[in-house]
């Protein structure tokens, strides 16, 4: 909250904003581990030369993630869980340390058949998880990884009961004859509007691109209680490629392109 405080006389008054003290996260991932979360990502290769899937790449962006959460603020603390036809633990515990997230992926792996998925399991742990942070004083989010380009997520919950935030990173295959990604989406956010107690973010990418995941878990580290509306998010800005100063005339060969802003560019002859 903004507060103005009278000036000296010599200058215009000045703004300050009032300290308010952040709550430590509790933060439970679910993971779909769907057949789909086996697609191999686009030009992204282990150390042994085997194609990361998007379960591989999701492993590692949030090693990414805890890493950097933790730099933060070391008081953050971390949960996972996995999501078949519902969703299930794989380390209840919530913990500061990355070795706790390191032996949950030891043991993550797909499923061999697909089926739908329920949601209201994940929201009941949730629900019952947040009101233990809370009397710790601390806020609890989860941040949903879902992956199934056919498959709509559906719930049971109350509409007034929003006792957590909610974070989904939707990655899925292009639109085809088999596939639904648009549906799915807008089951996702239904969902999120329902559940989220602050500002839940939702990123979907049908690139494959391991970067565009891990960019979207950098903007996740974002806190609850001080983010803006999605709607006004405007990072990561995109880098645009600096040129020469334009020469008195140019044609229309010398326009350059560059992550969807036109720019001048000399022409020496």
């Amino acid at each position: 909250m903004e507060e103005i405080v009278e000036g000296d006389g010599s200058g215009a008054g000045r703004y300050t904003l009032r300290p308010t003290r952040l709550s430590n996260e509790d933060i439970l991932f679910c993971i779909d581990v769907d057949p789909e979360s086996m697609v191999e990502m686009k030009a992204a290769m282990s150390p042994n030369g085997r194609p990361l899937t998007r379960l591989d790449s999701i492993k590692q962006a949030i090693l990414v993630f805890i890493n950097a959460k933790l730099t933060i603020n070391p008081e953050h603390r971390f949960a996972f869980a996995c999501l078949g036809k519902s969703a299930s633990w794989l380390r209840k515990e919530f913990s500061s340390e990355v070795d706790s997230a390191i032996a949950a992926f030891r043991v993550l792996s797909a499923t061999s058949s697909s089926s739908n998925a329920d949601l209201t399991s994940l929201f009941r742990v949730a629900a019952h998880e947040a009101k233990k942070s809370r009397a710790q004083n601390r806020l609890l989010r989860v941040i949903l990884i879902y992956c199934r380009s056919s498959v709509r997520p559906n719930h049971q919950w109350p509409v007034n009961q929003k006792l957590f935030t909610l974070d989904v990173v939707y990655l899925h295959d292009k639109p085809g004859p088999d596939n639904c990604p648009q549906e799915v989406y807008d089951s996702l956010v239904d969902a999120l509007e329902l559940v989220s107690e602050y500002e839940g973010y939702i990123l979907e990418s049908g690139q494959g691109l391991t970067r565009v995941l891990f960019r979207y878990m950098c903007m996740l580290l974002s806190h609850p209680q001080q983010r803006c509306p999605q709607d006004h998010l405007d990072i990561p800005k995109p880098l645009a490629k600096k040129l020469p100063a334009a020469d008195s005339t140019t044609t229309d060969d010398s326009i350059v392109t560059v992550s969807g802003i036109s720019e001048v560019q000399n022409i020496r002859n």
